[in-house]
């Protein structure tokens, strides 16, 4: 029976490791070896180790996890959660594992535009935040694919950066391939647009079953809803990362600061239920 078992090696769950770590708590954390950020070269925006690969940043991580030996990683995919007497059990590939609180880090999956050739460059030349992915644009003409609320604040931040900004409509675009400066847009007119690089908001759902497992409270966003402390509306069952939010919030903050942050948060709410006994009650 473990203390916790943290499902997700991204770096929400890596923080929250090293923290439960740090109290010698049991740990186990579970990484199926799928990140959001898998494609991206860089990674930016984080103190110390800005424009450093987010591979490098996950080794590192499991390096000053190694030196806490209550805490096992093991590179496996969880296939299902649920309460049992005592906390849950986790099925890991076919065997039951028993744990006092679960702690969610699984992250969100983007659904793109059908527009060809975008997924091929997505984490790349196309993403979706300018702070992680704006700077390197600096005095290049940017695209924004889409309308709406946010494409006029992708417009709005992206403007101080680019020397000319194109709204497209992703309907507009047949096409998308990679060119030596950036990338070429193929318009559905024939024309093709020459961009340093491209910003749309796409459509995010949950990367694992697990919070529709436990049938935990859900936001409009379609994020699992937390409380400060990460935890859900299942006592015991905490998330952090992008998966998850405060009903406060406007929507998730896909950040590598603001995942570690949440990783953390989640780890004391886990220790400080522990403390207490075991699940008992939820604020979210």
């Amino acid at each position: 029976m473990y203390d916790t078992i943290v499902i997700g090696g991204g770096p929400a769950g890596l923080q929250a490791a090293l923290t439960l770590g740090r109290m010698h708590r049991q740990v186990l954390l579970l990484d199926s070896g799928e990140y959001r950020n898998g494609m991206v070269e860089h990674a930016q925006n984080l103190i110390t180790h800005d424009g450093r690969p987010p591979a490098q940043l996950r080794a590192l991580a499991r390096a000053d996890i190694a030196a806490y030996d209550t805490v096992e990683i093991r590179d496996a995919a969880a296939q299902a959660v649920a309460p049992a007497a005592g906390g849950f059990v986790v099925d890991v590939e076919g065997a039951a594992v028993g744990t006092r609180t679960v702690l969610l880090a699984t992250g969100l999956r983007d659904e793109l535009p059908d527009v060809p050739g975008l997924a091929a460059v997505w984490g790349r030349g196309a993403a979706s935040c300018p702070f992680c992915h704006g700077h390197e644009l600096s005095g290049k003409r940017i695209a924004i694919l889409g309308g709406g609320a946010h494409a006029d604040m992708q417009s709005a931040m992206l403007g101080r950066i680019a020397s000319e900004l194109v709204v497209l409509d992703p309907a507009q675009v047949a096409a998308v391939e990679p060119a030596a400066t950036g990338l070429t847009l193929r318009l559905s007119d024939g024309s093709l647009l020459e961009v340093g690089g491209v910003f749309l908001a796409p459509a995010a759902t949950q990367r694992a079953p697990f919070a529709a497992q436990l049938g935990v409270r859900m936001l409009e966003s379609g994020c699992v809803a937390i409380d400060l402390m990460g935890q859900t509306s299942m006592p015991g069952v905490f998330a952090a990362g992008d998966m998850a939010h405060s009903p406060d919030a406007p929507g998730p903050l896909a950040s590598l600061a603001a995942a570690t942050s949440a990783g953390q948060l989640a780890a004391v709410g886990c220790v400080r239920l522990l403390i207490a006994g075991g699940p008992a009650g939820s604020a979210a």
